[in-house]
């Protein structure tokens, strides 16, 4: 599993012009599942979205997570972060799970994250054609990959 967590002020998904999610402080998390990822991997990744310390203190260091800033997270799933773009000029999604696979994963990162503790967790439509809007705070973007954690 990949997850692009950008840290932002809010942020907001849209399907058919209509909000379905919208977060404040705290992070959009693009996520991306492969074929063989696992709950576990999932839970993995839930617990570091948590727990990574990329919000500054007092002292404007990054020293603070989202749980210790109350952040929220925005989950939206993500098929291309699989894309293979090494020859052509049009990605390959091959590695992309299919939608029967990639949804529970999806939804169950989200689930950890409430159990996690983040009090305020937000979903995309998985496979809808979304507009999603990012305030990147600072700009700060961390790319997560169960692979090498």
């Amino acid at each position: 599993m990949r997850v692009v967590l950008q840290r932002v002020e809010r942020g907001s998904v849209k399907v058919d012009g209509q909000v379905v999610g919208t977060v404040g402080r705290g992070y959009v998390a693009l996520v991306g599942v492969t074929h063989n990822d696992t709950p576990a991997q999932a839970e993995l990744l839930a617990r570091k979205t948590a727990h990574l310390r990329v919000f500054e203190d007092a002292e404007g260091k990054m020293n603070l997570s989202a749980l210790d800033v109350a952040g929220g997270v925005l989950v939206v799933s993500q098929f291309t972060l699989y894309a293979d773009a090494r020859k052509g000029r049009r990605p390959a999604f091959i590695d992309a799970a299919r939608p029967e696979t990639a949804e529970p994963l999806v939804t169950y990162y989200a689930e950890r994250l409430r159990a996690e503790g983040i009090q305020q967790v937000e979903n995309g439509v998985f496979g809808a054609m979304m507009q999603v809007e990012i305030h990147n705070d600072g700009p700060v973007t961390i790319i997560l990959d169960s692979d090498a954690l």
